[in-house]
Protein backbone atom coordinates (compact mmCIF):
# COMPACT_ATOMS: atom_id res chain seq x y z
CA UNK A 1 0.00 0.00 0.00
CA UNK A 2 2.74 2.31 1.00
CA UNK A 3 5.70 2.57 -0.43
CA UNK A 4 9.14 3.14 1.71
CA UNK A 5 12.85 3.24 0.24
CA UNK A 6 15.52 2.36 2.39
CA UNK A 7 14.34 0.49 4.48
CA UNK A 8 15.99 -2.62 3.81
CA UNK A 9 18.98 -3.90 6.01
CA UNK A 10 22.57 -5.07 4.34
CA UNK A 11 23.12 -5.83 1.98
CA UNK A 12 20.42 -4.19 0.41
CA UNK A 13 20.77 -0.05 -0.25
CA UNK A 14 24.82 -0.10 1.16
CA UNK A 15 25.11 2.81 0.44
CA UNK A 16 21.81 4.55 1.44
CA UNK A 17 21.70 8.35 2.44
CA UNK A 18 20.65 8.78 5.52
CA UNK A 19 17.26 10.73 5.69
CA UNK A 20 16.88 10.63 8.97
CA UNK A 21 19.06 13.27 10.17
CA UNK A 22 17.32 14.15 13.63
CA UNK A 23 18.09 10.57 14.66
CA UNK A 24 22.23 11.52 14.18
CA UNK A 25 22.64 11.29 17.50
CA UNK A 26 21.49 7.64 18.58
CA UNK A 27 24.31 6.41 16.44
CA UNK A 28 26.66 9.09 15.96
CA UNK A 29 29.42 6.61 17.20
CA UNK A 30 28.97 3.02 16.02
CA UNK A 31 32.74 2.20 16.24
CA UNK A 32 33.08 -1.57 16.75
CA UNK A 33 29.51 -2.12 15.57
CA UNK A 34 29.07 -4.87 12.57
CA UNK A 35 28.91 -3.29 9.28
CA UNK A 36 25.72 -5.09 8.73
CA UNK A 37 24.33 -3.17 11.66
CA UNK A 38 25.41 0.10 10.70
CA UNK A 39 23.70 -0.10 7.56
CA UNK A 40 20.59 -1.45 9.23
CA UNK A 41 21.12 1.47 11.72
CA UNK A 42 20.66 3.45 9.02
CA UNK A 43 17.99 2.48 7.16
CA UNK A 44 15.67 1.78 10.47
CA UNK A 45 16.47 4.80 12.22
CA UNK A 46 14.37 4.71 14.93
CA UNK A 47 15.16 1.23 16.01
CA UNK A 48 17.39 0.40 19.34
CA UNK A 49 20.81 0.62 18.95
CA UNK A 50 22.57 -2.24 20.96
CA UNK A 51 25.90 -1.01 20.10
CA UNK A 52 25.77 2.72 21.17
CA UNK A 53 23.14 4.58 22.78
CA UNK A 54 23.29 8.38 23.81
CA UNK A 55 21.68 9.45 26.97
CA UNK A 56 21.96 13.06 26.85
CA UNK A 57 21.91 12.98 30.84
CA UNK A 58 25.19 11.44 30.68
CA UNK A 59 26.59 13.98 28.49
CA UNK A 60 26.22 17.16 31.12
CA UNK A 61 29.62 17.85 32.23
CA UNK A 62 31.97 21.31 30.98
CA UNK A 63 33.07 20.87 27.25
CA UNK A 64 34.88 24.03 28.40
CA UNK A 65 37.62 25.07 26.24
CA UNK A 66 36.37 23.10 23.27
CA UNK A 67 33.74 24.04 20.68
CA UNK A 68 30.54 22.77 21.61
CA UNK A 69 26.74 22.90 20.65
CA UNK A 70 23.80 21.86 22.78
CA UNK A 71 20.23 21.79 23.21
CA UNK A 72 20.01 23.59 25.71
CA UNK A 73 16.65 23.51 26.54
CA UNK A 74 16.99 20.15 27.14
CA UNK A 75 19.82 20.00 28.87
CA UNK A 76 18.30 22.31 31.44
CA UNK A 77 14.73 20.38 31.70
CA UNK A 78 16.88 17.26 31.93
CA UNK A 79 19.42 18.15 34.89
CA UNK A 80 18.36 17.16 38.19
CA UNK A 81 21.17 18.64 40.28
CA UNK A 82 21.26 21.90 41.88
CA UNK A 83 24.04 23.14 39.44
CA UNK A 84 26.65 21.68 37.03
CA UNK A 85 28.92 23.51 35.07
CA UNK A 86 28.14 22.54 31.21
CA UNK A 87 31.13 25.19 29.27
CA UNK A 88 33.73 26.93 31.17
CA UNK A 89 35.64 28.99 29.16
CA UNK A 90 38.17 31.89 29.99
CA UNK A 91 35.62 34.78 29.92
CA UNK A 92 32.33 33.11 30.17
CA UNK A 93 30.78 29.91 31.95
CA UNK A 94 27.14 27.84 31.74
CA UNK A 95 25.52 26.45 33.96
CA UNK A 96 22.07 24.42 34.45
CA UNK A 97 20.75 23.96 37.85
CA UNK A 98 17.26 22.72 39.28
CA UNK A 99 15.56 24.17 42.52
CA UNK A 100 13.35 21.97 44.31
CA UNK A 101 9.93 23.03 45.16
CA UNK A 102 10.55 25.83 48.11
CA UNK A 103 13.70 26.17 47.94
CA UNK A 104 16.18 29.07 46.50
CA UNK A 105 19.50 29.39 44.81
CA UNK A 106 21.05 31.17 47.84
CA UNK A 107 20.87 35.29 48.45
CA UNK A 108 24.35 35.78 47.27
CA UNK A 109 26.76 38.61 45.37
CA UNK A 110 29.76 38.61 42.78
CA UNK A 111 31.75 41.84 42.65
CA UNK A 112 33.58 41.30 39.22
CA UNK A 113 30.91 39.05 37.83
CA UNK A 114 27.75 39.97 35.60
CA UNK A 115 24.78 37.46 35.21
CA UNK A 116 22.42 36.35 32.92
CA UNK A 117 19.30 33.67 33.89
CA UNK A 118 16.90 31.94 31.74
CA UNK A 119 13.99 29.94 33.50
CA UNK A 120 13.10 27.02 31.26
CA UNK A 121 10.41 25.35 33.83
CA UNK A 122 8.42 26.09 36.47
CA UNK A 123 7.87 29.37 38.56
CA UNK A 124 9.58 31.65 41.21
CA UNK A 125 10.42 34.90 42.35
CA UNK A 126 13.40 36.98 42.14
CA UNK A 127 15.16 39.70 44.51
CA UNK A 128 17.77 41.81 43.74
CA UNK A 129 19.03 44.62 45.52
CA UNK A 130 22.26 46.86 46.60
CA UNK A 131 22.89 45.21 49.82
CA UNK A 132 22.04 41.86 51.47
CA UNK A 133 18.97 43.60 53.33
CA UNK A 134 17.67 45.63 50.67
CA UNK A 135 16.74 43.88 48.09
CA UNK A 136 14.50 46.33 46.53
CA UNK A 137 13.78 44.82 43.20
CA UNK A 138 11.09 41.91 43.03
CA UNK A 139 9.60 40.35 40.43
CA UNK A 140 7.82 36.97 39.60
CA UNK A 141 9.59 34.68 36.77
CA UNK A 142 8.17 31.97 34.64
CA UNK A 143 8.86 29.84 31.57
CA UNK A 144 10.79 31.34 29.12
CA UNK A 145 11.96 34.65 31.41
CA UNK A 146 15.39 36.06 31.66
CA UNK A 147 16.90 37.50 34.63
CA UNK A 148 19.96 39.86 34.21
CA UNK A 149 22.34 40.71 37.93
CA UNK A 150 24.76 42.85 36.97
CA UNK A 151 27.97 42.58 39.19
CA UNK A 152 27.82 44.22 42.69
CA UNK A 153 24.15 43.13 43.36
CA UNK A 154 22.95 40.83 45.49
CA UNK A 155 20.36 38.84 44.16
CA UNK A 156 18.10 35.68 44.64
CA UNK A 157 15.40 33.61 43.25
CA UNK A 158 13.11 30.95 45.01
CA UNK A 159 10.91 28.50 43.84
CA UNK A 160 7.02 28.73 44.46
CA UNK A 161 5.80 26.56 42.37
CA UNK A 162 4.88 23.07 42.68
CA UNK A 163 7.84 21.22 40.32
CA UNK A 164 11.69 21.60 40.23
CA UNK A 165 12.38 25.00 38.97
CA UNK A 166 14.59 24.58 36.10
CA UNK A 167 17.25 27.56 34.70
CA UNK A 168 20.39 28.13 33.03
CA UNK A 169 23.02 30.84 34.09
CA UNK A 170 25.48 32.20 32.02
CA UNK A 171 28.14 34.37 34.58
CA UNK A 172 30.65 36.88 32.55
CA UNK A 173 33.70 35.91 34.05
CA UNK A 174 33.46 32.13 34.75
CA UNK A 175 32.15 32.33 38.57
CA UNK A 176 32.62 28.49 39.64
CA UNK A 177 35.89 25.83 38.71
CA UNK A 178 35.78 24.24 35.87
CA UNK A 179 33.61 20.79 35.73
CA UNK A 180 31.42 21.97 38.94
CA UNK A 181 28.96 19.96 39.85
CA UNK A 182 26.87 20.52 43.63
CA UNK A 183 23.91 17.94 43.61
CA UNK A 184 22.46 19.68 46.65
CA UNK A 185 22.65 23.27 47.75
CA UNK A 186 24.25 22.28 51.08
CA UNK A 187 26.91 20.83 48.62
CA UNK A 188 27.20 24.10 46.90
CA UNK A 189 27.27 25.75 49.99
CA UNK A 190 30.38 23.62 51.27
CA UNK A 191 32.43 23.62 48.20
CA UNK A 192 31.96 27.17 47.36
CA UNK A 193 33.23 28.30 50.61
CA UNK A 194 36.16 26.34 50.32
CA UNK A 195 36.52 27.41 46.42
CA UNK A 196 36.07 31.48 47.71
Amino acid sequence: MYYYPYVYPYPYYMNNPNYYSRYAPMHANMDGAPLAYQNFAYAYPAYPNPFYQVDDRSHLKDYGGKPYVVNIEEATEENETFRTAIWTGDHLQVTVMSIPVGGDVGLEVHPNVDQFLRIEEGEGITQMGNTKDNLTFQRNVYDDYAIMVPAGTWHNITNTGDKPLKLYSIYGPPNHPFGTVHRTQEEAMEMEEHYH
